[in-house]
C-alpha cells in the first residue's frame, strides 16, 4: 500500500490515515480491535501478537528509511519510535471508541501525524 510512495514522513501519514478509516468504517472491528481483543486469554494474545509483527515491521520499515534520508534523527531508536508511533496510533483510537466515537477520528490523522514528526517542542533539550 505505501511502497514507493514519497517520503518516509508521507508514509507515516498514510499508514496512520489506512489505519484510522479501517476502524472508522466499521464500527464493529473499532470495538473488537480496541476493546474485546484487550480481554482475551494468553493464547489469543499470542496469536494477535503473530499478527501484529507485520504491522510494526511497516512502521520500522518507515523508521528505518526515514534515519536512511535523513528525515528522521539519525540516532533515533527504532524500537522505541516503533512503540511511540503504534502507541500513539492505538490510543487515539481508542478513545474514540471509548468516547463512542463523538467525534471524528479520520480528522486526527494529520494531527497525530505532526505530533509524531515533529514532536511536543521546538527541539531544545530539558536543562
Amino acid at each position: 500500500m505505501i511502497a514507493g510512495k514519497g517520503t518516509a514522513a508521507e508514509k507515516l501519514l498514510m499508514m496512520i490515515e489506512a489505519h484510522f478509516r479501517m476502524l472508522y468504517d466499521d464500527h464493529h472491528l473499532a470495538i473488537v480491535t480496541q476493546l474485546e481483543l484487550r480481554q482475551s486469554n494468553k493464547e489469543l494474545r499470542l496469536r494477535i501478537n503473530n499478527i501484529l509483527k507485520g504491522y510494526l515491521q511497516v512502521i520500522d520499515k518507515i523508521i528505518l528509511e526515514g534515519k536512511e534520508t535523513g528525515e528522521f534523527s539519525p540516532d533515533l531508536d527504532v524500537r522505541l519510535a516503533r512503540q511511540m508511533i503504534f502507541g500513539t496510533i492505538d490510543e487515539t483510537a481508542t478513545s474514540w471508541v471509548m468516547n463512542e466515537e463523538k467525534y471524528n477520528l479520520l480528522a486526527l490523522a494529520s494531527p497525530v501525524h505532526h505530533l509524531l514528526i515533529n514532536g511536543c517542542g521546538f527541539g531544545r533539550a530539558a536543562e
